[in-house]
């Protein structure tokens, strides 16, 4: 050894290039490194000599070049057979890659021995890695991404989002006390018109001149909007969106061009640049809005961006300021008071503050579900590497290296890892698109892309906290007495250090499973009572066809476009009824109007739930009317304006008077309108809302319209609802001239978006839950058959000397109800914490529910146990005679 020693030395003072000999030596064989080392040098420094050192360096590199395919193959040939040819075996030995090879073998042969465990650990590791990329992929560019604004913690949005006015507006204009720019916008779909195309919608913004000045993103193609551009009289002109660019052919000349969109010809000026999107990625085209001083209808939100001195949770002194000018100019009803509690919120908490309780919520399921799966694939490592303490300290005895030993320790939870890369991957891709589809993302969806860094990431750290945990009982062996550990392993049951560590990690896991499994409890809870909720609406066979009319036509023209397609569907096949409205129940509240009573004059001013319908749509939704009579044929244009009126309505304005004859004032006319009938109440906004007053008007006797209608359809046979929705879509699309759809849907799916955030987390967190529960009772059958296989020698000698079969089984499956009462104990107090983040999703329960929590333990409770009871069976069977005959 000291003649290699001393070759070796003699090698390294040649001059050859380092990078290039430590290459060689790592590929080549220890009996052969020697020689063909001092050969290069030697031919190396006579080239120099020759021809230069240039040309020296190029021949050595062209050398390894050439050597490397041999070499490569040559190496992974003698690892993975673990061949050594006869000339080597004085000097054995080959590159230390060689030995990783072998161990892989080695490793793969283990784990194919082993499929359950190899299987359990796979998939739990996937699973956790899996299920947290997915949820951060989209929590990421919603939560923590920089929104494409410049500056974005410089903007605000005004209180009251929706409710404001061009009036309101154009005064405050001049003067923003406190901000550089303000910006009014509201949504204004299009309707996009391309000659030989279909009619299709477009989703869009309308706004003030100042909206790109507030953002301050500057456009790929062209400008952005100009002072003047919303003047009334101004050139129509718009801003498309990145995508829309690439649809339209994506040419730098479409600046300038001119394209009909709402009915209007529209100059484009302007392209954004891609990753651009506002107020949500579903917005394509921005168009200037020209504003009326005399438009009081609330519609727009204020977007502003805030002077450099200021702070935005320091404003109340400016927004003061803005209140006490709207006092001054604008009298308002009690419910719209503008004027009272002015505040300001920042950007990004208005874009996702009604989604961030979700998000988080499945984040944080997410990562418990990652813990687990990390405390559970320990565990089970930890478990079979604990079963091998003899077998490692017999090869330790035998001369076996230790850092080879570890080696090979290593290498198993990399191909582990490996496996479950592969299976996480496809797990992440499927699971992100059920997360997008199924959390309240809404427009915000679009934003959402999977991150597979976070998925090898958390594969990686989940690996190496496992790997690390497997490794301590192998330390612990080769620190201790190697004779002890031989003679006392088969005995060593879970009283051993090894197993109460796998008790310790066991019941973190359960622990954290009753977290979730309490947390999925209270949101069925919570979505049962929201169910029991009484809409008051026909939900079943009712399908719903939403369309967006051009922005530019008369109010005439938008009520002939509805009337005159009505009949096309009232005549398909399967229609019992059908009917329009401009505002369907349980989207939201919108749409309310002044009100007066005639003979009344002393009525406070007030406003209710102003709706406009065709004559079908109390018998389409199922509204029963209570008194009076429904709209007739005879009720048309031309004739006496009439209303129905709700029960809410007629208690609040009419008190024990009958309505029926009684005169509304509206302000169309001074005649009003006769009030015919009422109707029973129904969720006219939210579904939790209680009863409002709303009254409904005809579509041929309201002089104003809106661009936006939604068709209702009751099916004679409910059963055949997706053949509806699929001839309707055609029909309109057949028919309905100038109308773009917008989407369809059925009513029950529309009463499950307005059961919300809670109705889709659901789902998935029972999901999450379940699995929690499946890993948690994956980890007691683990440490119960480590115990079991453990103590075999001891229950064999037991059973022999008299111990009956059933007492071996009860002692068993107590060893696991003790892991589950710890466990259970520690989620439930974890749980009394930390479900209060789930307070605002809940409805009709507390966090601290005690029914959620009894029955999240009872569940993990009894999973557990039939997890133990498998190896306490196995227990119970143990044939003394062949556990004596080892012996």
């Amino acid at each position: 050894m000291e003649s290699q020693s001393n070759g070796e030395r003699s090698v390294l003072r040649t001059p050859l290039p380092k990078m290039a000999a430590s290459l060689f030596r790592a590929l080549l064989p220890l009996a052969e490194r020697r020689e063909v080392l001092e050969d290069l040098a030697a031919e190396h420094a006579d080239r120099a000599k020759t021809h230069g050192r240039l040309a020296a360096r190029f021949w050595l590199w062209r050398q390894l070049v050439g050597s490397l395919p041999s070499l490569v193959r040559r190496t992974w040939w003698r690892g993975w057979t673990g061949f050594e040819p006869s000339a080597s075996r004085m000097e054995s030995g080959g590159p230390g890659i060689e030995t990783w090879i072998m161990d892989a073998r080695y490793s793969t042969r283990r784990l194919a021995a082993r499929p359950t465990y190899t299987l359990l650990v796979v998939l739990t590791l996937a699973l956790g890695a899996a299920g947290i990329a997915a949820i951060f992929s989209v929590a990421r560019p919603l939560l923590l991404d920089p929104l494409p604004v410049v500056r974005e913690d410089e903007i605000g949005v005004l209180w009251m989002p929706g409710d404001w006015s061009e009036r309101e507006f154009l005064h405050l204009r001049p003067d923003f006390p406190g901000f550089q720019r303000m910006a009014a916008i509201r949504p204004l779909d299009a309707t996009l018109e391309i000659p030989g195309e279909p009619l299709r919608l477009v989703r869009g913004i309308g706004t003030s001149a100042e909206l790109f000045d507030v953002l301050g993103t500057r456009p790929l193609l062209g400008r952005t909007f100009q002072p003047g551009d919303d003047l009334p009289g101004a050139e129509p002109v718009a801003v498309i969106s990145h995508g829309l660019w690439h649809e339209l052919g994506g040419s730098a000349s479409i600046v300038g061009r001119r394209l009909h969109l709402g009915g209007t010809a529209r100059t484009i000026v302007g392209v954004m640049p891609r990753g651009f999107w506002f107020p949500t990625p579903a917005v394509r085209v921005w168009t200037p809005v020209a504003l009326n001083p005399e438009n009081g209808a609330g519609i727009y939100a204020l977007f502003g961006r805030i002077d450099p001195t200021v702070r935005l949770d320091r404003m109340q002194g400016q927004l003061g300021a803005i209140a006490a000018r709207l006092r001054e100019r604008f009298q308002y009803l009690a419910q719209w008071d503008k004027t009272k509690s002015p505040s300001i919120t920042p950007l990004r908490e208005h874009f996702v503050g009604d989604i961030r309780p979700g998000i988080v919520a499945m984040l944080g399921a997410m990562a418990v579900i990652l813990l687990i799966a990390c405390v559970n694939v320990a565990a089970l490592m930890l478990g079979q590497v604990g079963g091998r303490s003899t077998e490692l300290a017999v090869r330790t005895a035998l001369g076996a290296g230790r850092r080879r030993l570890m080696q090979q320790l290593v290498v198993e939870s990399l191909l582990l890892g490996g496996l479950a890369g592969l299976v996480g991957a496809f797990l992440a891709t499927g699971g992100f698109k059920v997360l997008v589809r199924s959390l309240p993302l809404g427009a915000m969806a679009d934003a959402a892309r999977l991150d597979w860094t976070v998925l090898w990431a958390a594969m990686l750290v989940s690996l190496l906290a496992s790997a690390a945990i497997a490794v301590i009982p192998a330390v612990r062996i080769w620190r201790g007495n190697l004779h002890g550990t031989m003679a006392t392993t088969r005995t060593a049951g879970i009283s051993s250090r090894g197993g109460r560590l796998e008790g310790g990690l066991v019941v973190a896991q359960i622990a954290l499973a009753v977290l979730l499994a309490a947390g999925a409890a209270l949101l069925l809870r919570s979505v049962s009572n929201l169910r029991a909720i009484d809409p008051g609406l026909r939900m079943e066979g009712v399908v719903i066809l939403d369309a967006t009319m051009p922005t530019e036509l008369g109010n005439d023209e938008l009520r002939r476009l509805v009337l005159d397609f009505l009949p096309s569907l009232q005549a398909l096949s399967n229609v019992r009824a059908a009917a329009a409205t401009l505002k369907l129940p349980l989207r939201g509240a919108g749409h309310a109007w002044g009100i007066g009573i005639e003979g009344k004059p002393d009525l406070p001013r007030s406003t209710t739930y102003f709706r406009i319908v065709t004559h079908d749509y109390f018998r389409a939704l199922g509204m029963e009317i209570v008194r009076g009579r429904g709209f007739l044929p005879t009720d048309r244009a031309g004739t006496e304006r009439v209303v129905v009126i709700n029960e809410a309505l007629a208690a609040k304005y009419f008190g024990g008077e009958d309505p029926i004859g009684r005169v509304v004032q509206t302000g169309f006319d001074e005649r009003g309108e006769r009030v015919i009938g009422v109707v029973k109440n129904v969720a006219e906004a939210n579904l939790t809302d209680g009863p409002v007053a709303a009254r409904y008007m005809l579509y041929e006797q309201v002089p104003l319209m809106w661009h936006e209608v939604s068709f209702v359809l009751w099916a004679a046979n409910p059963e055949a609802t997706p053949a509806l929705m699929q001839v309707a879509r055609s029909t309109l699309q057949r028919e309905g001239r100038r109308l773009a759809l917008q989407g369809t849907v059925t009513m029950e799916s529309v009463v499950d978006e307005a059961v919300g955030a809670p109705g889709r987390l659901v789902t998935l967190l029972s999901l999450v839950a379940g699995l929690a529960l499946v890993l948690g009772a994956v980890g007691v059958y683990g440490i119960i058959s480590h115990f079991v296989a453990r103590r075999t020698r001891d229950y064999g000698i037991r059973i022999a000397l008299g111990l009956a079969p059933g007492r071996l089984v009860s002692e068993v499956l107590g060893q696991g109800l003790v892991l589950l009462a710890l466990g259970s104990a520690v989620g439930i107090g974890s749980a009394l914490v930390l479900t209060r983040t789930l307070s605002s999703l809940l409805y009709g329960v507390r966090p601290a529910d005690p029914q959620s929590l009894a029955g999240a333990a009872a569940a993990l409770l009894v999973v557990g146990l039939l997890a133990a009871l498998i190896p306490a069976l196995r227990a119970g069977r143990t044939d003394p005679v062949s556990v004596l005959r080892q012996e």
